[in-house]
């Protein structure tokens, strides 16, 4: 197996067309190795999360290419590339986007559902447990509190063993306390199940978690941190805003 979970080369995304064309990508090529812990930073509009959604095949460059898993996405189709995120990849998002009718447990076992399969209940309170959910499978979302709810979106993004997990401003909408919660589920996750994760965050508490920040500005990679503190990710933000300005 190769080392990078997703790789992305040269890739190029642009918005529009003649001279009102945005460019929110520009050549950017990144590898997120296997049981890696990434967290995504930069600016407003430096491209945090246009990178994120063609990392994840939600959107296709438009120039370069993107491979997860070892498989190239560019010249997927829209079933393929469909499938693919089903089998392989995990989405949390800020908004939870749980259906308020069904239980936790329904919430989790939807994405094996869409695929038509025939979800185990045992495999069901695997993962809620994994989230320290277990007891509460048969409750509704407006039973739950924000970050219960958070842990059963994550919850329900692993209950296909997807290979990469991708989150954008995961943590966004929770308090501090119940963030922390579910950044060191996440760290923990990378730590003894190797998952690799993929993170956009504006928060550098958050993305001290990582074991890894890659910057962004104005679509391009301006540098990366390892294993850096709050302080030293908010300290180099600042300094790319005050660029930016």
């Amino acid at each position: 197996m190769a080392h990078e979970a997703v790789q992305l080369r040269h890739v190029t995304r642009r918005y529009g067309t003649g001279g009102g064309a945005v460019t929110a990508l520009d050549e950017v090529s990144l590898d997120f190795q296997h049981g890696t812990f990434t967290a995504i930073m930069g600016p407003s509009g430096s491209g945090k999360s246009t990178l994120l959604q063609c990392a994840a095949g939600l959107d296709r460059p438009t120039s370069g290419s993107v491979a997860v898993g070892g498989t190239e996405l560019t010249g997927l189709s829209e079933t393929r590339l469909t499938l693919l995120r089903r089998r392989q990849i995990g989405f949390v998002f800020q908004a939870f986007n749980l259906l308020p009718s069904l239980t936790a447990g329904q919430n989790v076992a939807l994405p094996l559902r869409l695929a038509g399969r025939r979800p185990a209940p045992a495999r069901i309170r695997e993962v809620l447990e994994r989230v320290g959910l277990g007891e509460r499978m048969r409750h509704r979302p407006a039973e739950l509190s924000g970050g219960q709810q958070q842990r059963v979106a994550l919850a329900r993004a692993l209950i296909t063993r997807p290979q990469v997990l991708f989150g954008d401003e995961p943590t966004g909408a929770l308090d501090s306390q119940t963030s922390r919660e579910v950044l060191t589920l996440l760290r923990d996750m990378v730590r003894d199940e190797g998952r690799t994760t993929v993170m956009v965050t504006h928060d550098p508490v958050a993305a001290s978690y990582a074991d890894r920040v890659v910057f962004l500005v104005d679509g391009r990679v301006d540098g990366e941190l390892c294993a850096a503190s709050a302080q030293e990710i908010a300290a180099q933000m600042a300094q790319l805003e005050d660029v930016t300005c």
